[in-house]
């Protein structure tokens, strides 16, 4: 399913999500660019973050 999304962030079972490692910004182009975290330099990546909650290890 993430292969199949444009997106930064996305929460799966959860009502908030937030992480300080996840770079903030736009996806394609929306002419925004990302901050915060060390992939705020990445600009020509897209990187994913999937969170699932309660889900047991």
């Amino acid at each position: 399913m993430s292969e199949q999304l444009d997106y930064g962030m996305v929460g799966i079972n959860r009502a908030a999500i937030s992480n300080e490692v996840v770079p903030f910004g736009g996806i394609k182009q929306s002419g925004l660019e990302r901050e915060g975290s060390r992939h705020g330099i990445e600009d020509f990546l897209d990187i994913k973050y999937t969170l699932f909650g309660g889900i047991s290890t």
